[in-house]
């Protein structure tokens, strides 16, 4: 089978159009519908010189340029008098002036819709040439090709080219057509596409922009794709984009249909927080439009400030130490890398790490716990929560119990904690989980769950605290109780509380203010006399850790009011001074000190006096110290005192103002 040879006619012709030309195919069978797809050419073969009848063959040819010698160009064609005819129907776009070249041994006939435009039709022995300058008008047109062998050898050429001198070229292009335009959040890039020009000529496209608002268009790109993509000056505004083909004479098209698009101006992301969990601080803020990323800003609080960049709307710091203050900002940036401002300041705190190595010990009725911390890395403990439960999971919402820890330091820097819970019943399963915490109650995550088995042994509470007595005196509340007489006591523990009223009765809440040891069945709360009513009951544990109270949940309650001391005289407030009233080292005298102020002369020292209702002064004219000693002051008492600084000209400060309890001596 012969195959069609590329040459330079045919060359310049696939130069001078923006179409891909396929390769010529495969025969097909002559009963098989062929397409071909413009500008490649259908090509039938007859047996005959007058085109009739069915084609032998039909196929593709995308360049007419064949020499067949002497021989038949396919099979069931004679090796002369045949026929070859080549068709195709293409878009010419605007059109304008083309040239016809034709060469062939025998003859030859072109048209153009139908109209007969070269001609060269005779039986010769050589090859015969003609060219031939033709205008084609816009749009779509049919080519035609006839070639016919009547004797001898047989070979064809014809290409057709635009003529792109500007002296020929009158012709513009058509105005690019399918303009569209979308903004590329990835990039913030305007991208502008269009349909391809048809014009063989078509030299590229030139992109112009303007503002909405403005009628001057810039012109922003020069290319031969049928694409631009090209970041807008601004965020927020709309752009209008227009696009002119051009062709090779320098013939320039009208503007397309004029195409906007707006672009984004990212803002500061909204919902911006920042909480501390035990793996740093987590940040969240709400997705903006038109941001690709975002920059979080940190600083130390010490002047130390860091940006770094992230693309979700999540972001866990994890290099920020324990127990210090990180402020944050974030700020979107679009695809061009522009950057909102920065939104307000949000702060966090990395809670303390929990605490690790955790020993458990069982014992009669209770549980001792040691466990480690660092304090290089753990952030500041200032002390640890226990919570207990006797199913899983621990809850650590309710109340921890009451577990006070002791501490040790270790040889590597460590801290070991202690600490003992001896509220739980013996011979029973707990659970239990530490928390640590810092100054200001932020609790760490739980620690890993240990479980404790108590030990049986003596597990009755000794019984409850009888004869409670309480009553109010000038120096506190004297309570008083019957001792019990149990061989196991260990100590008598002392709750102070106000009472509450509940639906059926009054609850004392009391918490623990004084451990006793086992031989005491008196305790004086030394508590300022100002007529507040108070509550007190007495706890009793045995050696082996029972407890009365927390055993069974009941006490002997004892209710009482308080003496009213409290002058009444009032201190006015707004003094320079601070006085600090302490109990004597003998116990009957007390110490008075206060700061001094420079422009002082001295200070009057009084006391009150119940008894005529007044503040009278204990030295006959000012003091010159900061500190005086009451040695007269009577016991079984409370005192009150006033320190005023006296001025150089005589004038005198507000008072200051505080009290002293001094027991009944002994």
């Amino acid at each position: 089978m012969s195959r069609g040879r590329l040459r330079s006619l045919a060359a310049l012709s696939v130069a001078a159009t923006s179409c891909s030309l396929l390769t010529a195919v495969s025969a097909t069978p002559a009963a098989a519908a062929t397409s071909c797809t413009s500008p490649v050419f259908k090509r039938q073969f007859f047996a005959n010189t007058s085109f009739s009848g069915t084609p032998k063959k039909t196929d593709c040819d995308s360049v007419i340029d064949q020499n067949w010698g002497t021989g038949a160009p396919a099979s069931g064609l004679p090796k002369d008098n045949f026929g070859v005819r080549w068709s195709l129907t293409r878009d010419f776009g605007s059109g304008g002036p083309f040239t016809f070249t034709a060469a062939t041994r025998d003859g030859i006939r072109v048209y153009v819709d139908g109209v007969r435009k070269v001609d060269i039709w005779k039986n010769v022995s050589t090859t015969q040439k003609k060219t031939v300058n033709v205008t084609v008008p816009a749009g779509k047109h049919s080519l035609r090709i006839d070639f016919v062998n009547w004797t001898g050898s047989a070979d064809v050429k014809f290409g057709y080219a635009p003529r792109t001198s500007a002296t020929v070229d009158k012709v513009k292009p058509l105005s690019p057509v399918g303009v569209k335009a979308v903004l590329d959040n990835a990039t913030a890039n305007a991208k502008v596409t269009w349909s391809a020009n048809k014009e063989m000529d078509l030299a590229g496209y030139r992109v112009y922009r303007r503002l909405k608002g403005s009628s001057t268009f810039a012109l922003v790109k020069t290319t031969t794709a049928t694409s631009y993509a090209g970041v807008p000056p601004e965020g927020g505004k709309t752009y209008y984009f227009e696009v002119r083909a051009y062709d090779k004479a320098g013939n320039v098209s009208t503007g397309s249909t004029d195409i906007p698009l707006t672009t984004i101006a990212v803002i500061p992301p909204a919902d911006f927080a920042a909480k501390g969990i035990d793996a740093g601080v987590a940040l969240t803020w709400k997705p903006v439009p038109g941001a690709v990323r975002y920059n979080l800003k940190r600083d130390d609080q010490h002047g130390h400030v860091s940006v770094r960049s992230v693309t979700a709307t999540a972001f866990t710091d994890t290099t920020v130490k324990r127990s210090e203050k990180w402020t944050y900002q974030v700020a979107a940036v679009d695809g061009a890398g522009r950057a909102s401002a920065y939104g307000p300041a949000v702060a966090a705190y990395r809670p303390v790490a929990a605490p690790r190595d955790i020993v458990a010990t069982p014992g009669i009725s209770s549980a001792t716990f040691t466990w480690t911390t660092d304090h290089s890395v753990d952030g500041d403990v200032y002390d640890f929560h226990v919570y207990r439960s006797e199913t899983l999971p621990v809850d650590t919402s309710a109340a921890p119990i009451r577990c006070s820890t002791t501490w040790k330091t270790l040889g590597d820097g460590r801290l070991q904690y202690t600490c003992t819970d001896t509220s739980p019943a013996g011979g029973l399963t707990y659970h239990y989980v530490i928390k640590a915490y810092d100054n200001s109650g932020r609790e760490s995550v739980p620690s890993a769950t240990v479980e404790v088995t108590t030990l049986a042994g003596d597990v009755t509470p000794p019984a409850p605290v009888t004869g409670l007595t309480a009553k109010a005196t000038e120096y506190g509340i004297e309570l008083h109780w019957n001792a019990n007489t149990e061989p196991d006591l260990k100590r008598y523990v002392v709750y102070r509380g106000e009472l509450i009223d509940g639906e059926d009765e009054r609850v004392c809440y009391g918490t623990s203010s004084e451990h006793l040891d086992a031989a005491t069945t008196s305790y004086t709360d030394e508590q300022l006399p100002d007529g507040e009513e108070r509550c007190y009951f007495i706890d009793v544990e045995d050696t082996s850790g029972n407890s009365s109270f927390r055993m069974t949940h009941s006490a002997e309650i004892a209710v009482v009011t308080e003496l009213d001391l409290t002058p009444s005289v009032e201190t006015p407030a707004g003094s320079p001074l601070t006085l600090t009233a302490t109990r004597g080292t003998s116990g009957t005298s007390v110490d008075l000190s206060w700061n001094t102020l420079a422009d002082a002369t001295g200070y009057l020292v009084e006391r009150w006096n119940p008894a005529t209702g007044g503040y009278e002064k204990l030295t006959a004219g000012p003091v010159t110290d900061v500190s005086y000693t009451d040695a007269t002051a009577p016991t079984g008492t409370t005192h009150f005192y006033r320190v005023t600084a006296v001025y150089a000209d005589d004038t005198r400060s507000a008072p200051a103002a505080d009290w002293v309890i001094l027991a009944p001596a002994e």
